[in-house]
């Protein structure tokens, strides 16, 4: 793809934006596909300037498509994959592969605050950017290290992909339908969850860390410091009570489908013409339930008195709860169950998850305008800083993009740019 760096990268609203809490932060942001950036766009959301350091054929996801925005013939299609993790950024094509691209690096390393990387355990070292030379090139900065399975066990070597990591961080193990439906791809065997979740717990973690190395900095407490954060390692993390429930019973825990290991009734349930979810979360709900579903007897039955009674007796209850659920529609189950102040709510598919009132109040879809691809929505940012608000300011960048303007601000000048452009460098 060629260089797009006459390209305009001013905001997209009329006015700029009140600086975010991060504002003043430089990222070099080495990263690729989507932990790694995921961790950038937050800090990018939150003011940081982040400056995307992308090899000479961009970040993969770029073509990890369809779906597409813009056309290949001009140079600008692009993936929505990579669109949904890469905005409020700038970006340098950089082959550093040669000394002058390193060079580049060196010099962004040294005036930024933060660097981000999931390379290969090793791969940076291997170009030169060990933790002695990044600590020589700027002892204050904070390093973020990506990757699979850690740098020490006997996988660190292995490449870390979301799919391998659910499948061996136990996650897939208890995702999909009841295991006594079957096994396999049609009898409800491990599965694996619909977005890519350890990478983005992963990013998730490495923003939290690089938020508290900055603020060590900042208090003095530690200097500029290394941070490991892998995929296996959040994907443990996140397994939370069901990794306790197997600490403390020795046992593995098996797929329960939308059923809580923990609480029930909390699943899904069919109605007359569809589905719907419901999280009976308490023992005050429990009798509110009973009567919403016109078998009042439930609740003072002592067989589901408690809800350990009612987790140790699931398969029963659950089938009297169904043959009442089953009996009308979703929307006269949602009025009743909410009218009873049960939790329920109905299932959506993405489209119209974005599209009902509740995430339109939370300004969950947001248009940028692009100055090549032009408009485009994407999903807004979920949390809400009063006094310093995180914000989009600019879409996400094409490929090289901004090459030209990050070299200036480095110190190069439009000669020496010029001639690492003649050379494939930029």
């Amino acid at each position: 793809m060629a260089d797009h760096a006459e390209a305009s990268a001013e905001p997209q609203a009329e006015t700029r934006p009140a600086p975010g809490p991060l504002a003043g932060i430089r990222v070099a942001d080495c990263s690729t596909v989507l932990a790694g950036p995921y961790a950038t766009m937050l800090l990018a959301d939150l003011g940081a300037e982040v400056i995307k350091v992308e090899p000479p054929e961009g970040d993969g996801t770029r073509g990890w498509g369809p779906p597409w925005v813009g056309n290949e013939e001009d140079g600008t299609r692009t993936a929505a994959y990579y669109l949904s993790v890469n905005r409020n950024k700038r970006s340098i094509r950089l082959d550093l592969k040669t000394e002058a691209g390193r060079e580049v690096l060196r010099r962004l390393v040294a005036k930024s605050d933060v660097l981000v990387e999931n390379f290969r355990v090793g791969g940076l070292e291997r170009l030169g950017f060990g933790d002695g030379v990044l600590k020589e090139l700027n002892p204050d900065l904070v390093h973020l290290a990506i990757s699979g399975f850690g740098t020490g066990g006997p996988d660190a070597n292995k490449p870390g992909y979301d799919f391998i990591v659910q499948a061996t961080g136990g996650l897939m193990s208890i995702t999909g339908a009841r295991d006594d439906e079957g096994a396999g791809p049609e009898g409800g065997g491990p599965t694996k969850v619909g977005v890519a979740i350890s990478d983005v717990v992963t990013g998730l973690f490495g923003t939290v860390s690089v938020l508290a190395g900055l603020l060590g900095r900042e208090r003095k407490t530690a200097p500029g410091q290394r941070i490991d954060v892998s995929l296996l390692a959040s994907t443990l993390a996140v397994l939370v009570n069901q990794a306790q429930n197997a600490f403390v019973s020795g046992k593995a825990p098996r797929r329960l489908g939308n059923a809580h290991p923990n609480i029930v009734p909390y699943e899904t349930f069919h109605t007359a013409d569809g589905e719907l979810a419901v999280a009976v979360g308490s023992e005050r709900q429990w009798p509110r339930f009973c009567e919403a579903l016109a078998l009042p007897q439930l609740a003072t039955d002592v067989r589901y008195a408690t809800n350990g009674d009612r987790v140790e007796r699931r398969a029963e209850l659950l089938l009297l709860l169904a043959r009442a659920l089953e009996a009308k529609p979703t929307a006269h189950w949602l009025a009743v169950l909410d009218a009873a102040e049960i939790p329920c709510g109905p299932i959506y598919d993405i489209v119209a998850a974005f599209a009902q009132p509740g995430a339109k109040a939370l300004d969950m879809t947001v248009q940028v305008e692009h100055p090549v691809l032009g408009a485009m929505q994407q999903a807004g940012i979920p949390f809400r800083l009063a006094a310093t608000p995180a914000s989009i300011r600019t879409a996400p960048p094409l490929l090289g993009e901004h090459s030209r303007e990050i070299l200036a601000e480095l110190g190069y000048t439009t000669a020496e740019i010029d001639s690492m452009a003649e050379a494939g460098v930029i």
